[in-house]
C-alpha cells in the first residue's frame, strides 16, 4: 500500500492556504498546517486530520515547528499579507515585515526540509501576479518577485532528484486579504473575466502541480488571474496604469 503523503502547508488559517489544505485533505494527503491562528477546517471520518502547529512565520523559529518530521512529500508556502501604498506614502518597515513572511519563511522551511523531502517531491510557493510590478504595490510586488528567483534556483538544484519547484501566482482572489485595511490604498477591482478568482480554484491549480500531473513542470511561475494581467478588458476599462488588484 502506498504510504500516505504528507504536505507542510503554511497560512492554513484562511484564504488560499486554507483552501489548499482542505483540497489536499480531501485528496487523502496528511497535512501539517502552520499558522498563528487555528483553522476551522472540519474533521471528517473519511480523511486524515490536520496536524496544526501554531507558529509565527515571521519569526526565527519557523524551522523548529517541523523539526520532528522525518519524511515530507510536499512543501506549500501560502502564508502572506499585503501592505500597499504609492511611493510617496511607503512605510520603510513594510518591506521587512512582508519579506519575513513571504521570503524568509520560505527559505527557512525549504532549507530545513530539503533533506527530508522525498525524491519526486514538490515545493510550491504561492506568489502573486503583481510580481511583474503593480501600481501602489511596489514593496509587496518586490517580495513576491523574490519567490520567482528562489523557485527557479531551487528547481535547478533539486531537478536531479525529480523534485519540482514552482511559483503559483494568483491575481485578484476573493479572500480576507481583499478587505484587509493594510491594502486600503489599492482596493480590488473586478478583472476582465467578470469576477475575482476563488481560493478553491487556486487550490485546484495547486493540486495539479502537486500530483503526478505536475511531475514535468518545474522552475516556472504560473498565473491564475481572471485576465487581470491582460492590461485592459474588451471595453477598455481595466487599465494597469491605474490602481488594480492582485493577490
Amino acid at each position: 500500500m502506498r504510504p500516505r503523503r504528507t504536505a507542510v502547508v503554511t497560512g492554513v488559517s484562511s484564504g488560499i492556504g486554507r483552501a489548499i489544505a482542505r483540497r489536499l485533505l480531501d485528496d487523502g494527503w496528511a497535512v501539517v498546517g502552520l499558522s498563528r491562528t487555528r483553522p476551522d477546517l472540519p474533521d471528517r471520518p473519511d480523511r486524515p486530520g490536520l496536524d496544526w502547529r501554531a507558529v509565527d512565520l515571521a519569526g526565527d523559529d519557523v524551522a523548529s515547528a517541523v523539526a520532528d518530521l522525518t519524511r515530507v512529500d510536499a512543501l506549500v508556502h501560502a502564508a502572506g499579507f499585503q501592505e500597499s501604498g504609492p511611493l510617496r506614502d511607503l512605510d520603510p518597515d513594510a518591506t521587512d515585515r512582508m519579506h519575513a513572511v513571504h521570503v524568509g519563511a520560505a527559505v527557512r522551511l525549504a532549507s530545513c526540509l530539503e533533506g527530508r523531502l522525498v525524491d519526486g517531491g514538490r515545493i510550491l510557493l504561492i506568489g502573486s501576479r503583481t510580481a511583474d510590478g503593480a501600481w501602489g504595490k511596489s514593496q509587496y510586488a518586490a517580495t513576491k518577485a523574490a519567490l520567482r528567483a528562489l523557485g527557479r534556483s531551487w528547481a535547478m538544484e533539486l531537478a536531479g532528484r525529480g523534485v519540482t519547484v514552482n511559483v503559483l501566482e494568483p491575481g485578484p482572489t476573493l479572500t480576507a486579504m481583499t478587505t484587509d485595511p493594510r491594502r486600503a490604498a489599492t482596493p480590488p477591482r473586478t478583472p476582465p473575466l467578470g469576477r475575482l478568482v476563488r481560493a478553491e480554484e487556486v487550490a485546484s491549480y495547486a493540486s495539479f502541480l502537486l500530483e503526478e500531473t505536475g511531475a514535468m513542470v518545474t522552475g516556472q511561475h504560473l498565473v491564475i488571474c481572471a485576465g487581470a494581467s491582460l492590461g485592459a478588458d474588451p471595453a477598455g476599462i481595466y487599465l494597469t496604469s491605474a490602481p488594480d488588484t492582485g493577490q
